[in-house]
């Protein structure tokens, strides 16, 4: 009887969970949604950016300075549970990356949604008498839930989940709740009426790639894919190196926190008005209505949609928003690096554009987080859905290889910090 009651007030939190997060990130993506056409209707907000930064700094300082963690702070409680995740990181987040997106800073949205996941999956179990030290498997959940929601990937988030808060070491009794959390998460989300960005690689959908290889040419893709995988590795390793170096500089020169971001906003304004950076501004998965020709994530699967260095100015606006401190996420930025990088290597390579661009925008990612099971199967559940199975398991073969060597290429540097990693092994971990 006893028992009974136990596992039922488990799946009763689990449950609150995936549909708290899930409501979350409806709001969360909705209210995105409207900051972006507010910033593009009103594109002298650009000028305001560091005063929004520093309004998100103070905020924190003023209600948690701990939340300011971010991530960092919800992946290290999922593998050693402490304190918990403090429940003000969820409105916390929130409002600092719509402040963010508002003035046009280069950020994303999947930060924001795995904290709040872990956020709330941290109060609604201690809600229900969990102790913060048992804190671990629900956290992973909410990881996975918020993931799984904003991007409407739930098998993805529920092993980005795993890879990530116990480093790879995937076990089946961590990946059930996960992956219930996440379709249910992402489920709800959907019934309030959020549609997620659809992406096609028409290639796929219409055979042409699959009528037309021969072993021959099978032969020759999958060579142009390992060297474009290797340059998408160097790509990602080189993002995360300019951002955290951009964070140590803005560290070590500006000993006042809540001053990085203005620091940072004033950069962004004189790098866009310098270059004419609009298209490398703000979420990048769509462009102003009245913007022609803008690149964007969408347009980097068509040859012409990018340039050729379409890909490093979005990563130096991304570096130096997120390493002076803006809220947001770094993934879909990491997508649009991708993407665009493999619309440039495509084009020099005469490999297909549309393949290359998908597999740049996952396997960047892949690299930059440490997450290459995750990054193949985010591979499917993007882009494969409507792939013949002929062409689908050629798809599977060429993003596993990818991810797996793009991972591989940059070492053990991640978006998330090394030395935090590092730390908590030498202090011996007690993964759930």
């Amino acid at each position: 009887m006893h028992n009974g009651i136990f596992y039922l007030r488990i799946c009763v939190i689990y449950l609150v969970i995936s549909i708290s997060t899930g409501s979350a990130v409806a709001f969360f993506l909705w209210g995105l949604d409207q900051i972006i056409k507010c910033h593009w209707q009103n594109p002298w907000l650009l000028y305001g950016l560091p005063f929004f930064g520093l309004l998100s700094a103070l905020l924190y300082r003023c209600f948690d300075q701990r939340a300011e963690r971010g991530s960092a702070l919800v992946f290290q409680e999922s593998r050693q549970p402490s304190l918990g995740v403090p429940g003000a990181m969820t409105p916390l987040v929130l409002i600092g990356t719509f402040l963010t997106h508002l003035g046009g800073g280069s950020a994303g949205r999947e930060g924001t949604a795995v904290q709040m996941g872990g956020s709330l999956a941290s109060v609604i179990a201690k809600r229900f008498g969990v102790q913060s030290q048992q804190l671990g498997p629900f956290l992973k959940a909410g990881i996975a839930a918020g993931f799984g929601a904003v991007f409407g990937t739930p098998v993805a988030g529920a092993i980005f989940s795993l890879e990530v808060s116990t480093r790879g070491k995937l076990n089946l009794v961590a990946t059930i709740p996960c992956l219930v959390c996440a379709i249910l998460s992402d489920q709800v989300t959907t019934w309030w009426g959020v549609e997620h960005t659809p992406f096609a690689v028409p290639s796929l959908s219409n055979g042409a790639l699959s009528g037309s290889l021969t072993a021959a040419t099978a032969y020759v893709l999958l060579s142009q894919v390992v060297l474009a995988s290797c340059l998408f590795g160097m790509a990602s390793g080189l993002f995360v190196r300019i951002t955290h170096w951009i964070s140590n500089l803005a560290k070590y020169w500006i000993s006042i926190d809540w001053l990085r971001p203005v620091v940072g906003g004033v950069v962004l304004i004189a790098l866009a008005l310098f270059i004419d950076g609009a298209d490398y501004l703000g979420l990048g998965v769509s462009s102003n209505p009245e913007a022609l020709n803008s690149v964007t994530i969408s347009s980097c699967f068509v040859a012409g949609g990018a340039t050729h260095y379409s890909w490093i100015l979005k990563l130096l606006f991304t570096a130096i928003t997120v390493g002076t401190a803006f809220k947001g996420g770094e993934v879909t930025p990491l997508f649009f690096i991708g993407a665009a990088l493999g619309n440039s290597l495509g084009i020099l390579l005469g490999a297909p554009v549309d393949l290359m661009a998908a597999l740049g925008l996952l396997a960047v990612f892949a690299s930059a987080t440490k997450t290459p099971f995750a990054s193949t199967v985010l591979g499917i559940e993007l882009f494969a859905t409507d792939a013949s199975g002929v062409w689908l398991v050629g798809f599977l073969i060429y993003t596993a290889t990818a991810c797996f060597i793009a991972s591989a290429i940059n070492g053990k540097q991640t978006i998330y910090g090394r030395a935090n990693e590092e730390q908590e092994g030498r202090s011996g971990s007690n993964e759930v």
